[in-house]
């Protein structure tokens, strides 16, 4: 069914947006290191980024959804989900910290609509690629995110700050699951975060984006893949 690669979108969250934060302001801004440009010229394919700042995977499944019903035709969709379904309102934590929260999306119902987009992808004969989370640095994170707040109130709900990495590390390993469980490729950003140095050296202030040197990870694990996924002739990019 998959014959040719010549038509990628990618969508996901402001990972693959290339959201950083502005040292000056401390605001965030697209400076976009991963270089979809260098890859697009290389193996003479398109690549179209849809990514956006908050996307969840039930928000991506409907733009994705969207992006199809319009005839946007592609080979293979490359899709970054993950990173805001395992967040938490973090106001409402510690505005009430005795209650039960969910994150954003519950991790069974992340994996029910990651499987779902794969099956929609497939069924229209486009090849769905999933790549696994960057890890984030969880006292940044907090820091980050729990500035404005009770941080006390927080930590009684949390009871370990060490608990915000492992929690977003279960949504990466069912990413890993899913794409193991439906056969589909898998970009592994996260091992080559891991073996690539420590972790607040590669993300921005807020424990959770690549700054440019964790941007260019990203962009080294893309080219390996395809390095590894795709081959070039004369006229086309084919799948091995």
């Amino acid at each position: 069914m998959f014959e040719k690669i010549l038509n990628i979108g990618v969508y996901g969250d402001s990972i693959l947006k290339g959201i950083q934060i502005n040292p000056v302001n401390k605001k965030y801004y697209i400076n976009n290191n991963i270089d979809l440009n260098m890859l697009s010229k290389k193996y003479s394919i398109q690549i179209s980024n849809f990514s956006s700042f908050g996307c969840t995977v039930t928000k991506g499944l409907k733009v994705l959804k969207k992006g199809l019903d319009k005839n946007a035709r592609y080979d293979a969709i490359v899709m970054d989900y993950g990173g805001n379904d395992c967040d938490y309102n973090w106001k409402m934590i510690a505005e009430n910290p005795d209650l039960e929260y969910s994150p954003n999306t519950p991790i069974d119902l992340f994996k029910e609509t990651y499987c779902d987009i794969i099956d929609t992808l497939k069924n229209k004969g486009i090849m769905p690629i999933l790549t696994t989370l960057p890890p984030l640095e969880p006292q940044r994170f907090f820091n980050w995110f729990c500035r404005d707040l009770n941080k006390e109130n927080i930590l009684k709900w949390l009871g370990d700050i060490k608990h915000i990495y492992y929690h977003q590390e279960g949504y990466s390993k069912v990413i890993e699951k899913i794409a193991l469980e439906k056969q589909v490729p898998l970009v592994d950003l996260r091992s080559e975060f891991l073996t690539s140095g420590n972790a607040k050296d590669l993300l921005c202030e807020d424990g959770t984006h690549p700054n440019t040197s964790g941007q260019k990870i990203i962009a080294s694990c893309f080219n390996k893949f395809a390095n590894g996924f795709l081959w070039e002739d004369k006229e086309t990019v084919h799948l091995y």
